[in-house]
């Protein structure tokens, strides 16, 4: 059987001072269709191809042989991290080594049981189910998918009072995929039922050269090896980034080079778009200027930062902080978010005084 995969494609991420981020963004969890097409098209088509996360492959490589070799499904699956770093990516390459069917969903799709049902009671032996953004499942629906988790089939209530029976649909034996940017949101009884669970870590720049390199090849792109590092360096180590600026890049060098991606073609390109040296975009920025500038450095709460930009506080939690907070641009304490060293010198901005030292 085929493996049908879902098309989630790179996101993006960029805003000017304090205006709403709109449409400059190269990070992003609400990507396009036409992003979404991009990006199934530059994923890998096997382990082979995949890069990084070496652990992680070598580990499910080992879980799926067993489980061929046993002739039973894989044991449920989680993966967490930040997106764009390959969580879809890996489901679609299990349900290929599997040689099973890949049925899409996410969380937010799954409003209420009968939604869940439809999709289950559809699934054929072996299939690899995968629900994306799977925090996001409303409890009832959660609550619905234990019993298809743990027992392969569905608990239904008929009637009520001295009148309740509990009938039993059994279903075809599959393998739960779930993918989620904040492991934190899954309740315990959730995240127990999955055997295999993973974390997905940010990549080096080697890693993401690799990928880019590929990336290039994949489109019909000439890139010059200097080039590649260029990307590599300011795709805030995910992959989805690397490759959104990849065509960004590309577009730019087929205006104005021919179509060969230099190091000073790939360097203009990304300053045009508002990519600096370590991968910081408008966003990333403003968000530091508004720490920095309005707040003094902190410490300030995610929800007035938020509304400082007119932006939505989970965003800047899930994309833009988790970057920021790797590369230590700024720091959580328990009073809220506050602005490092390395912030007041990259953005050029002279370093205050904290309130009580001005006022002695």
């Amino acid at each position: 059987m085929s493996a049908r995969r879902r098309l989630l494609g790179p996101g993006d991420v960029a805003a000017e001072s304090h205006e709403p981020p709109q449409s400059d963004r190269i990070v992003d969890p609400k990507d396009s269709f036409a992003e979404e097409l991009y990006g199934a098209s530059l994923r890998p088509r096997c382990f082979d191809d995949y890069v990084g996360q070496e652990r992680v492959v070598e580990n499910l490589r080992i879980a799926i042989d067993a489980a061929k070799r046993r002739g039973e499904p894989l044991e449920h699956v989680l993966f967490y991290g930040p997106p764009g770093l390959g969580k879809t990516t890996l489901a679609g390459l299990i349900a290929r080594e599997l040689g099973a069917n890949f049925r899409p969903t996410s969380g937010p799709t799954l409003e209420k049981p009968k939604d869940l049902v439809g999709i289950l009671t559809a699934l054929e032996d072996g299939d690899v189910f995968f629900v994306d953004e799977i925090h996001r499942l409303g409890r009832v629906v959660e609550e619905f998918l234990y019993p298809a988790m743990e027992d392969f089939q569905i608990d239904f209530v008929v009637d009520r009072g001295a009148y309740a029976q509990t009938l039993k649909l059994p279903l075809k034996r599959f393998t739960l995929v779930g993918a989620t940017t904040r492991a934190g949101m899954l309740t315990a009884p959730l995240r127990e039922r999955f055997g295999i669970v993973h974390h997905l870590d940010y990549y080096s720049v080697a890693e993401l050269e690799r990928i880019v390199r590929r990336s290039a090849g994949v489109l019909g792109v000439p890139i010059d090896a200097d080039a590649a590092r260029t990307i590599a360096s300011r795709s805030r180590g995910t992959p989805r980034v690397a490759n959104r600026l990849l065509r960004r890049v590309r577009d730019f060098a087929e205006v104005r080079a021919n179509g060969h991606i230099t190091a000073p073609i790939a360097d203009e390109a990304l300053e045009r778009e508002g990519v600096d040296a370590l991968g910081l975009d408008r966003i990333d920025r403003a968000f530091l200027q508004t720490i920095l500038q309005q707040y003094r450095g902190g410490p300030v709460g995610m929800g007035a930062i938020a509304a400082t930009l007119t932006e939505d506080a989970e965003t800047l939690e899930d994309v833009v902080e988790p970057y920021l907070l790797k590369e230590g641009f700024v720091t959580r304490t328990a009073s809220g978010r506050r602005a490092t060293a390395r912030a007041y010198d990259h953005l050029g901005i002279a370093q205050q005084a904290p309130a009580q030292e001005r006022l002695l």
